[in-house]
């Protein structure tokens, strides 16, 4: 059981500072939330910057949304009310004054609470359950450190963040010139985002003390999350009952820019308190590397496929590959639920459907294909955090042992990058294909759908890209893989803003995702798809001798 610790005075990693001795619960605190905040101090800036991105990014679509003409704005007010738009942005009540404001909190409001939610489900775990995973919390515990100062010091970090992510967007919305944007507004749009942050950072504390591995605690509090977004779009749409058990629903119904409530956020944070303190509580319950669940116990022996590295590879990867493929199952019937309406519902965007002809073919098959890039960029997600599996097995200690037996280096490495691009692979055509059927069924047009079940295949060479770009920086600098994630950030960037704000094709020639012929709009070219595989394999092999020339780094 965890207990406060009181040995003689030791250094820290933290700048070397002495720790006075204490006998608090929290003694250290200040200590762990200095070493925190310098650990993350490229991390957080980072996450805050997208979330701000993301925000400004839809400034111009908000004020097209809302035109000052009557007419045009009930035409905006019954696009923007239907089912599947509601379900995807927020509550209808934001069209009562469609000012760009509050079109802007109903379009970005809940995109933005996934965001800082996953940011703070992340910064919690780093800090706690990770940190006794690697090792580092056992280290830190050999000075004096009170039971609950690392938990502290991760919740501290956390708040910091969403703090003055609150505050930056307080003081940044109004100085945009959005229509609608009063300071009152901007200043409880940020308070709404740094409240559902400390929700998720609260629900982290808690999952943290229920696994005893870092990786099932995020799962379990992105799940959370996950739930709280779908039962948000479940009571926009139908009972409103649903949206008040979700604390995204809660922060979308304080409307501001609209009504400016402050009261719903308060449920917020009795939630975000009562979840902290019974991670507090937990904590006192359980051994430092050890979860309140017990791990579930396997079979006696191993099956057969376990005795093979790609069988042990796939095995280690199957719930990552289960959790994207069920999301990429939701978002893809949601996007392709909307290709029935998207003439009604881009005829007020001038400049959106003159980004889209770009790609040629109708409008609807533009609108597909500019979806199947959001729909493969999050594939290739999910092939960047197989790829780099190998990084925590190796650092972790866990690759020695079976590179000591006859298991080669490449044989091991190349195991994982089998389960990453070929689950990504299967992820993305689960995407694809629910695209496909609702996209189908929207349009009434089931050839429109099989053509959409070919053209999301056709970003499989570039998820392979993805891949590759990820195993040569692990075989030659595994310190600095997350250099690896840049390729599926970019893409997103030029692909999908890009887009949108016109900036220069030549962007494009560095994102493998732009070689992709933007199908079903425009024609198939076999000669980038062929390239790009080439480019792949080139990469994945030069990453494998890159691994086979370097010594491991274990920690």
């Amino acid at each position: 059981m965890s207990t406060t610790t009181r040995v003689a005075p030791a250094r820290t990693g933290a700048g070397n500072r002495q720790v006075e001795p204490g006998g608090g619960a929290l003694t250290g605190t200040g200590v762990l939330l200095r070493f925190a905040l310098r650990r993350d101090r490229v991390r957080l800036p980072v996450w805050m910057l997208a979330v701000l991105l993301v925000t400004f990014s839809s400034l111009q679509q908000a004020t097209d949304l809302a035109p000052d003409d009557p007419g045009e704005a009930a035409d905006t007010a019954a696009t923007l009310g239907g089912p599947a738009m509601l379900a995807m942005t927020g509550p209808e009540h934001y069209l009562a004054d469609p000012t760009p404001a509050a079109v802007l909190s109903m379009l970005m409001l809940g995109y933005g609470a996934v965001l800082v939610g996953l940011m703070n489900v992340l910064t919690v775990v780093r800090h706690t359950r990770a940190d006794e995973e690697t090792g580092i919390a056992e280290l830190l515990r050999s000075g004096v450190v009170g039971r609950h100062a690392t938990l502290t010091a991760a919740l501290a970090t956390a708040a910091a963040a969403d703090t003055v992510l609150g505050l930056l967007l307080a003081v940044l919305l109004p100085a945009t010139g959005l229509g609608g944007a009063t300071a009152g507004g901007a200043l409880l749009y940020g308070a709404a985002l740094t409240v559902v942050g400390l929700v998720f950072a609260g629900v982290a504390a808690v999952t943290v003390q229920l696994s005893s591995h870092g990786r099932t605690a995020t799962g379990a509090a992105l799940a959370a999350l996950g739930a709280a977004y779908a039962l948000r779009a479940a009571g926009d749409v139908g009972p409103d009952a649903l949206s008040w058990c979700s604390p995204i629903g809660w922060i979308q119904r304080s409307y501001p820019f609209a009504d400016d409530r402050w009261w719903p956020l308060l449920p917020a944070l009795a939630l975000a308190a009562g979840t902290a303190a019974a991670g507090y509580l937990l904590s006192t319950r359980r051994d430092v590397g050890a979860g309140l669940l017990p791990p579930r116990t396997g079979r006696a022996g191993a099956s057969a496929a376990l005795t093979h590295p790609v069988g042990f590879a796939v095995r280690l990867h199957r719930g990552l590959c289960a959790g994207f493929g069920a999301a990429l199952l939701v978002l893809g019937a949601m996007y392709g639920s909307l290709l029935g309406g998207a003439e009604d519902m881009l005829k007020d965007l001038a400049e959106v459907r003159e980004a889209l002809a770009e790609a040629g073919g109708t409008l609807v098959e533009s609108f597909a294909s500019t979806i199947l890039l959001i729909v493969a960029v999050v594939a290739s997600l999910f092939v960047v955090l197989v790829a780099l599996r190998p990084r925590a097995e190796e650092t972790s200690g866990r690759a020695e042992p079976l590179l000591a037996t006859g298991l080669s280096r490449s044989r091991w490495l190349a195991s994982h990058l089998v389960a990453a691009l070929g689950g990504g692979t299967l992820v993305l055509l689960l995407g694809s294909l629910s695209l496909a059927l609702t996209g189908a069924a929207a349009t009434h047009d089931g050839d429109l759908g099989v053509r959409l079940l070919g053209a999301g295949l056709a970003y499989a060479p570039a998820l392979w890209v993805t891949g590759g770009a990820a195993a040569l920086v692990y075989g030659w600098a595994p310190r600095a893989t997350r250099l690896a994630w840049i390729v599926p950030a970019y893409g997103f960037a030029v692909g999908y803003l890009g887009k949108l704000s016109g900036l220069p094709d030549a962007f494009g020639a560095l994102s493998p995702f732009s070689h992709v012929p933007q199908l079903p709009a425009a024609e198939m070219s076999w000669t980038p798809m062929v390239l790009l595989t080439l480019v792949a394999a080139a990469l994945i092999a030069t990453g494998l001798a890159g691994f086979r020339r370097r010594d491991l780094d274990p920690k």
